[in-house]
């Protein structure tokens, strides 16, 4: 690699082309997220419940995860969303209009022990899930 006088074509290239070698850099300049992810690059999308889902949690831990599988209403496809904290997926029937969020996994991927789980839970029907939880709200009729 040259540093000489005239050596700033040389420098620029090939910064350029070590660039590409960047995980985060590639992914943001080929809009990956935005092709391979179901909320289409938004931090949150709205969805349909189709049905509650028990899984179990991955080899080391045991303990089942309270899910529901959800029909996004941007673009149809169904992904499944954790119910966090206690007794959460008591208020959630099917039918009801939810708000998902990510999960916070590093590189789009799952959270410790949770098996393909990628997204949360946010709201039900307008008012938030926590909010339910502590008895803060009521949930509203659809």
């Amino acid at each position: 690699m040259s540093n000489g006088e005239f050596a700033g074509r040389n420098l620029e290239r090939t910064r350029k082309k070590h660039k590409w070698l960047s995980k985060r850099w590639k992914r943001r300049k080929l809009k990956l997220k935005e092709k391979f992810d179901p909320l289409e690059g938004a931090p949150q999308a709205k969805g349909i419940v189709l049905e509650k889902v028990v899984l179990e949690q991955k080899q080391p831990h045991s303990g089942l995860i309270k899910c529901v599988k959800v029909q996004l209403l941007k673009n149809g496809k169904v992904v499944t969303a954790h119910a966090v904290r206690d007794k959460a997926i008591s208020y959630i029937e099917e039918h009801d209009e939810v708000v998902l969020a990510g999960l916070g996994g590093s590189q789009r991927g799952q959270m410790g022990s949770m098996p393909g789980i990628r997204y949360k839970v946010v709201s039900v029907n307008g008012a938030d899930l926590q909010m339910l939880r502590r008895g803060k709200k009521e949930k509203p009729k659809r």
